[in-house]
């Protein structure tokens, strides 16, 4: 795939005027005071994962609705103390997976939750999620469902549940709840951005190759799916344009990272056609800047110039590890 989208130079200070409603952060706070009266217990069940340094469990915790959502939460194993947690986010289509996958941050030190996303587990190695709200007509995939009334949408859903994630590892055993990370990477990414917003007193966010940026300009400059699902929905609604566009205003990830305020680290691929990296620094270039951020907000950025989505892959992994250690001390 070859460069398409703005040169790097102009990307670097690309800081679009992205539609905002005025009822912006009424509609969320409201959102999640209704999801936090759901006071369901957190459920936490030991599992064999056929590891030996690293211990596993099945975590139930009340998302959107007080819905069930599913996680793992993995630590090392014999380690007591109260842990620094990364709660992880994943991307379209993919599910949390199976017990012995969650290794890695652990095997650094960390805790780790890796929340499902509600409806979706069909890639990979599945999820266990059900999300039990359906939608009127949409196009295939997730990303219209709903798409007329904020309300009703599917993110409104997957951001409350990643908020309640952060409520939920804060209350897991071993864990030390003001040293809580959020991350992801595509979707993961834009769902990271999200509940760095909604939960600002996060200690970090990672957020790589994010998806659900800047919206309208991701569907008018790249054919890829998923973003060409709205595409598709559109054609077919033709006299839906302007709800769709006032929907996704609501869940944009420009307009909610201007609320973080965590230290963030990004990546960005120049070459990446599914997110386009005008999307990802329109976003990066909005984060911690929002009126009554309290301070300026630590943030960098990972720049892979040859990649498409992909991205830096286990380059940036390794970016993370050092980043996180730098971090956290």
């Amino acid at each position: 795939m070859p460069l398409f989208d703005l040169p790097h130079a102009q990307l670097i200070d690309y800081r679009p005027d992205v539609a905002e409603p005025a009822d912006f952060d009424e509609f969320w706070s409201g959102t999640l005071a209704e999801a936090r009266t759901h006071t369901t217990p957190v459920v936490v069940t030991e599992v064999d994962s056929g590891l030996t340094h690293v211990d596993v469990f099945d975590v139930t915790f009340p998302g959107f609705a007080g819905h069930p959502i599913k996680a793992w939460y993995a630590r090392p194993a014999g380690v007591t103390d109260a842990l620094p947690i990364v709660v992880n986010y994943i991307g379209y289509s993919g599910g949390r997976g199976l017990p012995h996958e969650q290794s890695l941050l652990p095997s650094a030190g960390y805790a780790y939750l890796k929340m499902d996303t509600r409806g979706q587990g069909y890639s990979g190695n599945g999820g266990d999620t059900p999300d039990p709200v359906g939608s009127d007509p949409a196009a295939t995939g997730y990303l219209t469902r709903g798409i007329a009334d904020p309300a009703q949408y599917y993110y409104r859903r997957v951001f409350t549940d990643a908020a309640r994630a952060v409520d939920a590892a804060r209350a897991l055993p071993g864990v030390d709840p003001d040293r809580v990370i959020v991350s992801g990477g595509s979707q993961g990414g834009g769902i990271a951005t999200a509940a760095a917003a909604l939960v600002p007193d996060v200690a970090g966010a990672m957020v790589d190759v994010p998806f659900l940026q800047y919206f309208r300009r991701a569907v008018e400059i790249t054919a890829n799916l998923p973003y060409a699902e709205i595409t598709n929905y559109l054609a077919v609604h033709r006299l839906s344009v302007d709800r769709v566009w006032e929907t996704l205003s609501y869940f944009d990830g420009v307009n909610l990272a201007k609320r973080a305020q965590a230290p963030a680290l990004y990546s960005v691929a120049l070459m990446d056609p599914v997110c386009p990296p005008s999307t990802v620094y329109a976003a990066y270039n909005a984060y911690g800047t929002g009126t009554g951020v309290p301070a300026a907000v630590s943030k960098q950025i990972e720049v892979y110039g040859y990649n498409g989505h992909e991205g830096g892959a286990g380059f940036q992994v390794a970016a993370q590890l050092r980043w996180l250690a730098d971090l956290l001390g």
